[in-house]
Formats: C-alpha cells, structure tokens, sequence
C-alpha cells in the first residue's frame, strides 16, 4: 500500500479535555478537546462505539441470507447481513454466532474471518468484524430475536445483490457494512 494513503506508525491524538460525554445503551457520545499529531487543537464530537461482528451466511446452493430491517433513524427498511454490537469484553466471534442464529434462525458450521474495516470514521470509532458463515444448518428453536427488533430473513443469489447494489437506489437496497462484506465475501466464493 503507498505510504501516503496509509502511514506505517499509528500517532495518536492526546486528549486534553471531555466537554460531554452521554452514554447509551450500546455506545457513548462524547465532545473532546483533543491534540492532534499535527499540533492542532479542536474541538470534535464523536460516537465511541464497542463494535460489531457481521456475518455473511451463504446456503449450500449459493443463496446469501440476509435480513431486512426497520432502521430508525432513515425511518425505512434495509437489507442487511445480521450483526450485533459486542458486549463488554465479549470476542467478535461469539457475538457474531449469537447474531446469526437470533436474527436468522441458521447456525453456521464454518467460519471464515473476511476482515476488519472501519464503518464511518469520521464520527465513530465502530470497527465492523465480518466473517464468512457457512456449512449452515437451519435451527428447529432458534433463539428468540431482541423485542426492538423488526427482522425479516430474505435470500437473494449473487447477481440479485449485485443489482441490489448496483440500482443506486439506497431505500430497497444494502448498508455500507453489508455491501463491503459482500464484495469482501465474493473472495472466497465460487459463484
């Protein structure tokens, strides 16, 4: 990777103050006075987040299983591949087999780690964890779904997602989050 895309040592900033923090349910918000490595000062306002695990569950016969959800805050419904925020101290492998067999009903048998990225930078530090999931077995009591949460499992073969994503229309189609592990899953998958 060029070295002026991607520096090779992590500087980190020094904090100097916190005006407000609020903490929620799964992240915090917080406004601090920080030192950047270049010698500037500023004020910025932030989501500190534990992040999340995602999985991309695909069936033996090539279907990516998804769900599709009611996200608040866009006041519509989403595709998504499930996830979950990690729990205090809790590895993104176990929030992720807990994830899947809540908000889809399948247990996965073989787990393939698809990498780590960043999800919004700019106002969060919320690390995504993906995993390939597969070898899927579909669970006759599946654990019941968080009360919060309006999901419905849909399957979509490869080129349905591609055109999903490739229609330009972000209200009948994948996040952020999904259409990178998407692509990042492609990798590893003869389809």
């Amino acid at each position: 990777m060029p070295k002026d895309i991607a520096k090779e040592t992590i500087v980190p900033s020094q904090l100097l103050d916190n005006r407000l923090q609020h903490n929620g349910k799964k992240f915090s918000y917080r406004v601090d006075k920080i030192l950047l490595p270049n010698g500037v000062t500023g004020e910025y306002a932030y989501i500190k987040h534990p992040g999340a695990g995602l999985a991309v569950p695909v069936t033996a016969d090539g279907k990516f299983i998804l769900v599709r959800q009611y996200r608040f805050a866009i006041q519509r419904y989403l595709l998504e591949f499930p996830a979950g925020t990690l729990e205090v101290n809790e590895a993104p492998g176990i929030t992720i087999h807990r994830e899947l067999e809540e908000e889809t009903g399948y247990r996965a048998h073989r787990w393939q780690k698809l990498g780590t990225f960043f999800i919004c930078p700019g106002y969060s530090d919320e690390v995504i964890h993906a995993y390939l999931a597969q070898d899927l077995e579909k669970l006759e009591h599946p654990p019941a779904q968080d009360d919060d949460e309006e999901i419905e499992v849909v399957q979509y073969d490869r080129h349905e997602l591609d055109a999903l994503i490739h229609s330009g229309n972000a209200s009948t189609g994948l996040d952020a989050k999904s259409i990178t592990a998407f692509y990042l899953a492609l990798q590893h998958l003869k389809l």
